[in-house]
């Protein structure tokens, strides 16, 4: 089956510049991160085709919270998390898909099944999708394939609308209203302190992360003690998990919100973020917020929140927190240079 779906996507070169006016993008997974990873490929369609409306396959609510504002967005199709504990629910949203015809549909994630398999369920004249049995005469599409997870979808795109030239890459977005964005700088002055004469830029930290990609409360005791030794002017907030429970040793000041657009406003108001590996990171950058995103594992090339002031650090346990802190601190210090000289000079 998956060989029949790789023989019907479209050769590298062949999608026209226009006509395309309805379009489904299919990403099934319910993980924050790999939600928010989308938007690059969202704000290409948009440049590329500005008045079609496209529609999302997912799973979760992620998408629906984060991507249903935006304009060019028709529909959220959201399969349970959990196929299996309600294949009727999933069915009836897969039939939903089949009902629509598109001009266009776009697996974005390469080695996906669940999503291949729900591109070869949609009627579309064309679809899009990386090779995953024998490339053929989809080689064109692994050629100069970024790393990194966000680009690759946009690459898609690109080859198959024959735009290898394209420059600069669509940068991670979520789009929030002024109001959202007002509410969460009150909500963050309620927490941080509002800024006085000679206040330090608001730092926000969050330490949780799934698995292997979590650093253990000794290492974050480390961290805080010589980021402070480095940085006394700093205020750090603890962004809380969704769990409810701070991991940050020492931390006074906290937000904890379960609503992804309340979090996204209040994240948009810091003037840094510093996160392990997780989707609330990810989350920071797309909000705009300067962005350090810390690595155990050997998987920053791929996801790294990437943006002119964003970076990617490997921080192992070997090498502790207080190293950590330091490459912390120098990249405070070039990500925030207006605050930081009216700290020095104040």
């Amino acid at each position: 089956m998956l060989r029949a779906i790789d023989a019907s996507l479209c050769p590298p070169g062949a999608l026209p510049a226009s006509g395309i006016h309805r379009i489904l993008v299919c990403r099934p997974n319910h993980r924050l991160g790999n939600t928010v990873l989308l938007s690059p490929l969202l704000r290409e369609i948009e440049t590329r085709y500005p008045g079609a409306e496209i529609d999302i396959l997912c799973t979760g609510p992620a998408a629906g919270v984060l991507f249903g504002p935006r304009f060019m967005v028709r529909a959220i199709i959201d399969l349970p998390c959990h196929m299996a504990r309600h294949p009727w629910v999933g069915l009836a949203r897969l039939r939903q898909v089949r009902r629509n015809r598109y001009d266009l549909a776009i697996d974005a994630c390469p080695a996906s099944y669940s999503g291949r398999l729900a591109l070869g369920l949609s009627h579309a004249r064309w679809k899009l999708g990386f090779p995953l049995s024998e490339p053929g005469p989809l080689r064109g599409y692994l050629e100069d394939c970024p790393i990194h997870v966000a680009k690759r979808s946009v690459h898609l795109l690109r080859v198959a609308c024959a735009d290898r030239g394209a420059t600069g890459w669509p940068v991670l977005g979520v789009e929030l209203e002024s109001t959202e964005l007002a509410r969460g700088l009150q909500a963050l002055a309620a927490v941080a302190g509002r800024p006085g004469e000679t206040a330090g830029p608001v730092l926000g930290v969050f330490p949780n992360a799934t698995g292997a990609k979590c650093y253990p409360a000794a290492w974050w005791t480390d961290f805080i003690a010589a980021l402070h030794v480095r940085r006394p002017d700093i205020r750090i907030v603890n962004v809380l998990a969704e769990h409810g429970r701070s991991q940050l040793p020492g931390a006074q000041a906290a937000f904890y919100s379960r609503n992804l657009r309340k979090l996204a406003a209040v994240l948009a108001g810091m003037d840094g973020f510093v996160s392990a590996d997780c989707g609330v990171m990810h989350l920071a950058s797309a909000v705009g917020t300067p962005t350090l995103g810390l690595f155990m594992l050997p998987t920053r090339e791929k996801y790294e929140p990437y943006g002119p002031r964003n970076r990617g650090l490997n921080a192992s346990l070997e090498r502790g927190g207080a190293a950590a802190a330091g490459a912390v601190a120098d990249w405070l210090d070039r990500a925030c240079p207006c605050r930081t000289a009216e700290i020095a000079t104040a």
